[in-house]
């Protein structure tokens, strides 16, 4: 059973949180604990208006977590959110198990970035850029400008 880390960001009733915020929050660990998973940082994201209604909601509550479960499970869980009256939307990524760490730390209110010595700095972006193809020519872009 392979498990992967998970981030999850949920758009949540924002009537329904600002009634009772532990209820609807407690939702969320409770259906990955149900799942076999593991959360490993759950935190309030932003509330917004959202750029269409959802469910004739205007606005919504984002919620990010990050979890570790196997990915079998995943499929379970998004449908426990389709069924859930208080998720409006959920969307689930498998994080690259290179940046885990730095996402969480950031995650937790850890040192952001910019905050770490240049040479971690370098090692995280080497990482991202990794899986990115940077093969520009900056004359022709600036010709094309």
């Amino acid at each position: 059973m392979a498990t992967n880390v998970y981030e999850a960001m949920f758009i949540l009733d924002s009537n329904r949180y600002g009634r009772n915020p532990e209820s609807v929050v407690g939702q969320i660990p409770k259906m990955i604990e149900e799942a076999n998973g593991e959360v490993l940082v759950s935190r309030l994201w932003e509330e917004r208006r959202l750029a269409y209604p959802i469910e004739g909601h205007r606005k919504g509550t984002y919620w990010l977590t990050y979890f570790r479960a196997d990915g079998k499970e995943v499929a379970a869980l998004e449908r426990k959110c389709r069924l859930s009256e208080t998720i409006l939307r959920a969307l689930f990524l498998k994080v690259d198990p290179r940046i885990v760490d730095a996402l969480i730390a950031h995650a937790q209110g850890g040192p952001a970035l910019s905050a770490r010595p240049v040479e971690e700095v370098s090692v995280v972006g080497a990482v991202i850029a990794d899986d990115i193809d940077l093969d520009v020519d900056v004359d022709e872009v600036d010709d094309e400008v």
